[in-house]
């Protein structure tokens, strides 16, 4: 017999579904500054440790070289970022364009307004406490491989 307290369900599938409504929630604020989530963890990264060589930035992402590649692509494209010269003739170190630093700063604002959303509909102890889940459950489980870059900005 199960006890009430006993898990139900699958919590990969749980975390899913939430993550799902979250990234939705996100993406709409984001789009608003002609950005989706992984674009804007990219400037806010640059911004942060730039300028980095790509791998190192790849690595603090916690993404594949060719990922970090094809995501930074629309945003060379874009000229919000450029690969310029390294300290050596064989690197390259990536950074933020004058262009890239206001579209990050208008990304902010909009990554805020997602974050007041969250915090309205969900309520502010909640996600407090959902925080110390989150980050209590990752301690657990092992090693993060990823930098949050959203998590004070």
């Amino acid at each position: 017999m199960k006890s009430a307290t006993q898990p139900q369900g699958c919590t990969n599938f749980k975390l899913r579904q939430l993550m799902r409504q979250v990234a939705r929630l996100y993406d709409a604020e984001l789009a608003q500054a002609g950005l989706k989530t992984t674009q804007y963890s990219l400037l806010s990264h640059v911004l942060h440790l730039g300028p980095l060589r790509p791998v190192d930035l790849a690595q603090a992402m916690g993404l594949t070289p060719s990922t970090l590649t094809r995501n930074m692509q629309p945003l060379m494209a874009a000229g919000w970022i450029e690969l310029g010269e390294g300290p050596d003739a064989r690197s390259r170190l990536v950074h933020l364009t004058p262009a890239g630093r206001e579209k990050r700063s208008e990304a902010q604002r909009r990554w805020k307004a997602a974050q007041l959303q969250l915090n309205a509909k969900l309520g502010e102890a909640r996600v407090t406490a959902l925080h110390l889940l989150i980050d209590e459950s990752a301690a657990l489980l092992g090693p993060q491989e990823e930098i949050n870059g959203e998590s004070d900005e």
